[in-house]
C-alpha cells in the first residue's frame, strides 16, 4: 500500500545522508493508512487488548467486573499532535523501510511529560536475519510557512538531536539499556544482539538515523536540503542518515480529527 500512498517530489544526497520529500494525495489509501496503521500504533491496540484481556481474567465476580468496566471506560486517549506525528512516522517507516519496532513507546508515556530514553524512534532495520542495524530517529510536526521550519534548528531542533544521538555515548547507553529490557526473552532479542554487536564492532557507528518531518504545507526541498548537507559534514561512515519530509493532504488539526474518528 505504501508504494501508492506517497509520491516522491524531491530527493538528493550528500555522502551518507539522503533527504527526500514525499507527498500523500487524499483518498482511500490515505484513510486506510490512518485507520489501519497510524491509529493502531497511536492507541497501542495490541497492548490494549492484552491489558484488557488480562484484567478481565482477574475480575471473578459481577462486582469486580463492574469496577473493571469503570476503569476501562475512563481511559480516554489524548490526541496530541506530536504523538500522532510519531505514530505516523513509525507506521510509514515500518511499511516503507522494513523497520521493526520492538516496543510501542506509547506504553511508556505515563504522562505527557514522561521521561523517555532520549529519542522518538527506536527499533531495528532488518536487512536479513543476520544483518540488522540499530535505528534511532527524531520526529517533528510543523505547520509553519517558513522552509525550513523552526523545528529543524537550535538545541531542540531535529538536526542537533540527530547529531547528538550519533555522537553522545551516554545517550546511546541509555537507549540500549531501555531497549534491552524490552527485547530480553522475546522474539526481538536476536535482533537486539545482532544490531548491537554490529554497532560495537563498527566503532559505535553502524546506526541508521531517521529524521521525519510531518508537514501540511506545499512541498519545498528547502525544508531538508541545507540540514541534510550540514549533517553530511559531521556524520561518519558507516552511520547512515535519512531525512524524510512527509507532506500531508490535510492540515495537522484535521489529521488529529481523522485519527480520533478511527476510535469512534
Amino acid at each position: 500500500m505504501i508504494a501508492v500512498l506517497a509520491d516522491v517530489i524531491y530527493e538528493d544526497r550528500a555522502q551518507q545522508v539522503t533527504w527526500r520529500g514525499v507527498s500523500i494525495p487524499d483518498g482511500g489509501a490515505f484513510e486506510s493508512f490512518i485507520g489501519d496503521n497510524v491509529a493502531s500504533r497511536l492507541h497501542d491496540k495490541e497492548g490494549k487488548m492484552q491489558f484488557e484481556s488480562h484484567l478481565r481474567g482477574l475480575a471473578k465476580t459481577n462486582f469486580a467486573q463492574d469496577n473493571l468496566k469503570q476503569i476501562l471506560s475512563a481511559t480516554i486517549p489524548e490526541e496530541r499532535k506530536w504523538a500522532i506525528g510519531e505514530a505516523f512516522a513509525e507506521a510509514y517507516l515500518e511499511s516503507r523501510h522494513n523497520i521493526t519496532w520492538p516496543w510501542n513507546m506509547e506504553r511508556d508515556k505515563r504522562s505527557p511529560k514522561a521521561s523517555l530514553p532520549g529519542a522518538d524512534l527506536i527499533g531495528f532495520e532488518v536487512l536479513h536475519k543476520e544483518h540488522v542495524r540499530l535505528v534511532v530517529g527524531e520526529v517533528k510536526t510543523s505547520s509553519e510557512a517558513n522552509a525550513p521550519p523552526g523545528v529543524m534548528y537550535g538545541r531542540g531542533g531535529m538536526v542537533h538531536q540527530i547529531d547528538n544521538i550519533a555522537s553522545n555515548p551516554g545517550l546511546i547507553c541509555k537507549i540500549l539499556n531501555w531497549l534491552l529490557f524490552r527485547c530480553k526473552d522475546t522474539e526481538n532479542e536476536h535482533l537486539f544482539n545482532v544490531a548491537v554487536a554490529l554497532y560495537l564492532e563498527s566503532g559505535n557507528k553502524a546506526v541508521t538515523l531517521f529524521g521525519i518531518l510531518i508537514r501540511d504545507t506545499s512541498p519545498d526541498q528547502k525544508d531538508l536540503k541545507n540540514r541534510g548537507a550540514a549533517l553530511a559534514k559531521v556524520l561518519q561512515h558507516p552511520t547512515i542518515c535519512q531525512l524524510i519530509a512527509i507532506y500531508l493532504p490535510c492540515t495537522i488539526p484535521d489529521l488529529v480529527d481523522r485519527v480520533a474518528r478511527c476510535e469512534s
